[in-house]
This record gives structure tokens, sequence and C-alpha cells, in this order.
């Protein structure tokens, strides 16, 4: 399905609450309803939609992506739009929470599954990242392959430095040889990270 775009969230306070409103509703050939939903990053919404069957009851929770624009002061008056996918299109958006996935009935469709499976391994990913220590300031870190510059030198080991007046997160990395340079998805690398009062953290 394409874009649909509207001049109005139609009374609802955000694109969140309006999505989950246009995907619950009664219909003669059934009833479906929003139970869990989230925004990822501004730009992508997720949801858990049941849908029962009328007349024969059946039950099913699939997984919905939405990709989502919202701009109050479009200059064309469009100020929400969105685009929606099932899962079983196979959606490359793939950030859903497990709170969601966690509701989804078995599905034999092999692009649901892929979808899945996607978006497990990203939560894993994410968890692996956040539970890596995070260098500081004074720490030296110590990476398990030397990394290649673009100055054609090869470090593994580095003193973390922060200069003055560069935003918060600007960390920097001092070579052994004095050079400053940045680490591209530090914590997507193996290390270990020797603190200031010579703990070593992997």
């Amino acid at each position: 399905m394409g874009w649909l775009y509207m001049r109005s969230l139609e009374g609802h306070a955000t694109p969140k609450a309006y999505l989950d409103a246009q995907f619950t509703y009664d219909r003669h050939t059934g009833r479906s309803r929003v139970l869990a939903s989230s925004v990822f990053g501004r730009r992508t919404y997720y949801a858990a939609v049941e849908w029962i069957s009328a007349g024969t009851e059946v039950r099913e929770v699939w997984g919905l992506v939405c990709l989502v624009r919202h701009n109050p002061r479009d200059r064309e008056g469009l100020v929400f739009g969105y685009k929606d996918m099932s899962e079983s299109m196979g959606p490359c958006e793939s950030d859903c929470p497990a709170r969601i996935l966690d509701l989804l009935t078995a599905t034999d469709n092999t692009n649901a599954l892929a979808w899945r499976e996607r978006c497990r391994s990203g939560l894993a990913l994410r968890a692996g990242r956040a539970a890596k220590p995070t260098p500081k300031p004074g720490d030296v870190v110590v990476l398990a392959e030397p990394l290649l510059f673009r100055d054609g030198r090869t470090f593994s080991r580095f003193e973390v430095v922060s200069l003055p007046g560069r935003k918060r997160g600007g960390l920097v990395y001092r070579s052994e040889l004095g050079g400053l340079y940045r680490i591209p998805k530090l914590k997507d690398r193996v290390y270990l990270i020797e603190r200031k009062a010579g703990r070593s953290h992997a």
C-alpha cells in the first residue's frame, strides 16, 4: 500500500494514538484491535494487532509496521502521512520491541518469520552493545584487533580524551604516538577498558 496523507490527526494527540485508533475497529468480517504499539525513532510505528474472525472466532495476532511522517508545519497542510505494511510483506524496518513480538501468534509465513528473526537478532545485538562498558576520559581502550586508519597507521591501544569545546559524547582517542583519532562503532568491536583505578573491564 502507498502513502496516505491527511491534514490533521483527527483529534488524536499523537501519530501513535491516531494509528492505534485506525487499526482498532469492528467489521462484519471480524474485529481488529491494537494490543500494544510503539514508535521507534519518531519515524516507524510497530504494533501487535489482534484479529478475530466473525463467526469462527479464530484469533490471530500479527505484526504491523507503519512508516510515519509528521510535520505540523507542512507548507501544503499535509501534516501527517503513513505507509502501513504487515509483517508478511517482510518490511525492511526491524526494530520492533520485544514486548510486541511476544504477543504475536504462531505463523508459517516465511516473510513474517524472517522479519521476526531479524527483529530478535537486532534486539540481541543492541543488548550486547548496551552491556559493554563505556569509555571515559582518562581510560585506556585496548582493541582485540588493531585498527587501520586513513593515515596508514595501525593501533590497538588508545587513551580516551575529551577536548574542550566538544559536545557531549565527543570523545577522541590518543594513540601511543600521540595522534588523535576517532574509533567508529566502538561498541561493535571487541575491546577492554583499563580504568584509572587499574581495573580492567571486557
